[in-house]
């Protein structure tokens, strides 16, 4: 598993006084791109073999307002033949209390060939080395 720190900014905050739930995402997002740099070694942006995100789910368990520490935590919860399932969780730093949590689908894909493929061996390795255990 890995933690990214998120720094909040004025405007993730609505009126309400906690982050928005479009907020979290990008929040989610960046723990992804944090994933793909530290476990894969690989950036976000594919001109050959990637990824593609197929399916999101979000669950929101509690509010989070501008002054409370969070981090991202990423892991793999799931690895098939094409795809693999990541598990985000917003972690507040300082109850360990969860307030949101994403399971993620992401499909490997050939852009040249627009067309779903096996993870490649390197990639599936490293996910393993990721994969939360249950």
């Amino acid at each position: 598993m890995i933690e990214t720190k998120i720094q909040m900014r004025f405007a993730d905050v609505d009126m309400l006084g906690h982050v928005n739930n479009v907020n979290q995402q990008h929040y989610f997002d960046l723990g992804k791109s944090d994933f793909f740099r530290r476990v894969l070694g690989m950036k976000p942006v594919w001109k050959s073999e990637g990824l593609i995100m197929v399916s999101t789910r979000t669950d929101y368990r509690g509010q989070i307002r501008m002054e409370d520490p969070i981090v991202v935590t990423t892991c793999v919860d799931r690895i098939g033949h094409k795809s693999f399932t990541l598990r985000q969780q917003i972690v507040d730093t300082r109850t360990r209390e969860v307030r949101t949590e994403c399971t993620t689908v992401l499909v490997a894909f050939d852009f040249e060939r627009q067309e779903s493929i096996e993870i490649p061996a390197p990639w599936r390795e490293k996910l393993a080395s990721s994969l939360h255990e249950q």
